[in-house]
């Protein structure tokens, strides 16, 4: 079974292609590459585990390694870079099909490279996507299908069902406030690359 990729444009094609063969090897998915900045880019790597579990603080760092070095090899950005490696988080971008499909009934965002209905930037539920098209009902009420190839960029919106499908994905126990004994979860601090 192959993995679906998420399309890139440019250098973030040419950094998710060198990476993604890694990255899959491994056991992960590749969600999305990023980069920013242009004194000192920053390339982002968000990936999820191919088994479904958790992303942990040691996916992050096991990636960072692997594909720190696969990148020092290709050298596709000349002089100093930073690399951060995560996870796509709950309120993460919907680059390939199985993402929009699996938060089918959850709310998003979607901006769209060519205005449709006069209008690049869209909110509402996702109703499904296939290959090409995703549909969506929007807030207002009406049913729109979007080409995907006209998708410059598309993201759950954090709510409280979105938290809690999360938790209950994750096989975590419903809670609403910690204990004051509990320590807080520290959250995963991105790998740098220097």
């Amino acid at each position: 079974m192959s993995t679906e990729r998420p399309q890139h444009e440019g250098l973030e094609a040419r950094i998710a292609d060198a990476v993604a063969p890694t990255i899959e090897h491994m056991g992960y998915e590749l969600v999305r590459v990023q980069v920013s900045g242009k004194e000192r880019p920053v390339v982002q790597i968000m990936a999820d585990r191919a088994d479904g579990a958790p992303f942990r603080v040691e996916d992050c760092e096991a990636i960072s390694h692997a594909v720190g070095a696969v990148l020092d090899v290709e050298d596709p950005i000349k002089g100093e870079w930073s690399l951060e490696v995560s996870s796509a988080g709950i309120d993460r971008p919907l680059t390939r099909t199985k993402d929009w499909v699996n938060y089918a009934g959850h709310l998003a965002t979607m901006e769209l490279m060519i205005p449709q209905d006069g209008r690049r930037r869209f909110r509402g539920t996702i109703l499904g996507a296939d290959a090409e098209t995703v549909r969506m009902r929007l807030d207002e009420g009406t049913d729109i299908a979007v080409s995907r190839s006209n998708i410059r960029r598309a993201k759950l919106v954090l709510t409280d069902a979105l938290i809690e499908a999360t938790a209950a994905a994750a096989g975590l126990p419903d809670q609403e406030e910690p204990d004051a004994g509990d320590p807080a979860p520290e959250a995963p601090k991105p790998a740098r690359r220097n």
